[in-house]
């Protein structure tokens, strides 16, 4: 297998759902190295479909001009690949891998590996308060999500952003809420 986001023994994954926090990422890669930080340009964040160890609706990238995805690069050994891949769900069909372009700051861009849900949402229309309840994340997965962000060092205005993302109240699985140590609230 031929990765164009691959040395000859890492690849760049680009993470910007629970997978910006260490904790999470390294129960699967645990060779993860956070690389920096950088965006994915004309693709907006967005939840769908129903994770039951989160008890909610999980992230995924769309395609939409003139929005942004940040996130964490990471350098995960390729030993790690097919780890990553089941944590994704990529043999259920949950999500595909794509290898896009990301941009840091200082703005040199990087090939990585990111993971996109296989059935994508509409754009929500209205605002994050009129957020559908099938498309709504689940409290326990937005604090990882914005645990990671903050520890990963995105932008402000993007974690304040992520804050505002109307979840669903529920928590997620109790023994991978422990396994993550993150039953108290958000930052």
């Amino acid at each position: 297998m031929v990765l164009t986001e691959a040395s000859s023994s890492t690849f760049n994954y680009f993470a910007f759902g629970s997978n910006l926090f260490l904790k999470r990422i390294r129960m699967e890669s645990p060779s993860a190295v956070r690389k920096g930080i950088g965006y994915l340009e004309d693709y907006r964040l967005d939840f769908f479909h129903y994770a039951a160890r989160w008890r909610g609706a999980p992230a995924t990238v769309v395609e939409d001009k003139g929005h942004r995805v940040w996130g964490a690069i990471w350098q995960i050994n390729l030993e790690n690949l097919p780890d990553l891949d089941r944590q994704e769900g990529v043999h259920n069909q949950v999500y595909k891998p794509l290898t896009l372009p990301i941009r840091t700051p200082s703005g040199e861009v990087l090939q990585c590996r990111i993971y996109q849900l296989v059935k994508n949402p509409p754009k929500l229309e209205g605002t994050e308060s009129g957020r559908p309840f099938e498309r709504q994340p689940s409290k326990t997965y937005m604090n990882i999500i914005v645990r990671g962000a903050i520890e990963s060092g995105l932008p402000v205005d993007y974690v304040e952003k992520l804050k505002e993302v109307k979840h669903n109240g529920h928590s997620g699985d109790p023994h991978f809420e422990i396994d993550l140590a993150v039953q108290d609230k958000l930052p």
